[in-house]
């Protein structure tokens, strides 16, 4: 975790009179929202409502971490209050990760080295990505290597820079040691011990819904393998031993009691709730094309092949847990669902168990061992060690969007201290990314997904700035959306040469530099 410290300390020491660090080095869009759900927790919600759309929002009981953490900071200068809470954050929860990650292979590796060393795979490994950014085919078949971007693929990513998936993660894993150790324990199975299991299955579904639900399917699979290998081996005229079985399937079954209330109302929330529902249309995270897949886990499937051989004929039980999950990739990937891509979360330290497994069980001497572990770890490190490298070169070289201007903070320092938290502030895309990362006002327009109906308000938000707009176009957008306040800086010069200053319903209340703040006043035609 100081590792994946290091870019975000030089980004803080190399800000300076001109530029403030954002407090990421990469993903930098959904850094600012995660800020943004954070200030609007610091403001006084209790339940999300994004502040990159002037819809009508009900609230959803979402991204719960965000907004707790956010209780924790208040003006002035929030901002750096809420990078230091998400750094405290992430850092916390990438420990968890690495800690959880090791429980889980502990349960399939005997051997220390075994355990460690998949530890470092599950948390720094990746795939062949780095073939294709030195051969300069990084956006080969519509979209990076996986390792690059999605942090469900794998493991750096998430311990990098987005610590609610590292602590789902954790969550996840432990949720699933829990349940294999209660369910081989000798002892009778206690009321406790379930429940215990079925708060973990809370707690993760409360950090990312999508993870609770991951646990539901991994459970399934993992029961209905076992049940198919029950048959198999009955068929066989081998013993089995539904009894047993049948213990497992209870304690999953009581277990979701605990999450499916919250797990049913974020379903629903999303179905029923306008907002929610439309977000949900134009948040689409899709998988790559399979050939990313193979790309991202092909050198290490023939290991996968030979674990998954060895743990089932040395601990079937457990071990269905692991290949049932692994084999299940197409289907999570490619599930009819918008954000297919994230549901694979966790399956990279399930094939990394299986490759310590193959390891482990090879026969061959400790220095042929060691040769063979130290291999794999510099093939599969090296898209992390570009990502790294990348990260520290963009940190030491202040510009945007890592970083923002200081004139530009200073008008939201002012919005902070004189505007309302339910105001709506007009202004640019790249501006309304940034802004709710500093002040708790809504803006417009400023992320992908949160700001619905993208495709018209941008349009609408680039007439504004238009010059050739006419003012009945722009006092009817005003009041469409209830405009309290209009940025005017270089990223809204570059959509027209409207000047706000010769409006007659605007008044500047402050300027800095190139960036000016006007209040909308009433206009009587």
């Amino acid at each position: 975790m100081l590792f994946t410290s290091l870019p975000y300390v030089l980004g803080f020491a190399a800000q300076g009179d001109a530029w403030r660090f954002s407090g990421f080095v990469f993903g930098v869009e959904d850094g600012n929202s995660y800020l943004g759900k954070m200030l609007r927790g610091s403001a006084g919600e209790w339940l999300f409502r994004t502040p990159y759309s002037a819809d009508p929002q009900s609230g959803a009981l979402i991204f719960v971490p965000y907004i707790l953490l956010g209780k924790l900071a208040a003006p002035p200068d929030s901002h750096a209050q809420l990078v230091s809470l998400f750094h405290l954050f992430r850092f916390g929860a990438g420990i968890l990760a690495i800690l959880a990650t090791y429980d889980f292979l502990a349960v399939f590796c005997t051997a220390i080295w075994a355990r460690r060393a998949g530890v470092i795979l599950s948390v720094l490994g990746g795939g062949l990505g780095w073939l294709m950014m030195l051969a300069g085919k990084k956006g080969w078949l519509g979209s990076l290597p996986l390792e690059f971007y999605s942090p469900e693929s794998f493991g750096f990513l998430g311990v990098f820079g987005v610590p609610h998936l590292a602590l789902a993660r954790a969550l996840l894993l432990w949720t699933l040691v829990w349940y294999l150790r209660i369910s081989f324990s000798k002892e009778r199975v206690s009321g406790k011990s379930i429940t215990v299991l079925g708060l973990l299955w809370l707690f993760t579904s409360l950090v990312q819904p999508l993870t609770g639900m991951v646990i539901g399917f991994v459970l399934g699979v993992y029961l209905i393998a076992l049940a198919g290998w029950q048959v198999w081996r009955k068929a066989k005229g081998e013993s089995v031993d539904w009894p047993k079985w049948g213990g497992m399937f209870r304690i999953a079954c009581v277990a979701a009691i605990i999450p499916a209330p919250y797990l049913l109302y974020n379903l629903l929330s999303f179905r029923i709730d306008v907002y929610l529902r439309n977000w949900t249309l134009q948040n689409k995270v899709l998988s790559p094309h399979p050939v990313h897949y193979l790309l991202a886990y092909g050198i290490i499937l023939p290991l996968v092949f030979i674990g998954a051989k060895r743990l089932l004929e040395k601990d079937a039980w457990r071990g269905w847990m692991v290949v049932a999950w692994v084999a299940s990739l197409p289907i999570l990937a490619y599930a009819p669902f918008t954000l297919q891509r994230r549901l694979p979360e966790g399956i990279w330290v399930a094939m990394i168990a299986l490759v310590m497994v193959a390891i482990e069980q090879l026969r061959i001497n400790k220095r042929a061992r060691l040769i063979l572990v130290s291999g794999v770890l510099v093939i599969l490190c090296l898209s992390t060690l570009i990502i790294w490298i990348g990260s520290l070169q963009a940190a030491l070289t202040p510009g945007s969007p890592l970083f923002v201007p200081r004139d530009q903070t200073r008008i939201f320092e002012y919005l902070e201290l004189n505007a309302r938290k339910d105001q709506v502030v007009l202004a640019g895309y790249e501006t309304g990314n940034v802004l709710p990362a500093w002040t708790p006002q809504y803006v417009a327009i400023g992320h992908g997904p949160e700001s619905v109906h993208f495709a018209e308000i941008s349009r609408r938000v680039a007439d504004i700035f238009d010059g050739h707009s006419t003012e009945e176009n722009r006092l009817s957008f005003l009041e469409d959306l209830s405009v309290d306040f209009v940025v005017w800086g270089p990223a809204e010069r570059e959509l027209g040469n409207w000047n706000p200053e010769q409006a007659r319903y605007l008044k500047k209340v402050f300027e800095q530099g190139e960036y000016a703040l006007f209040e909308v006043i009433p206009f009587d035609d």
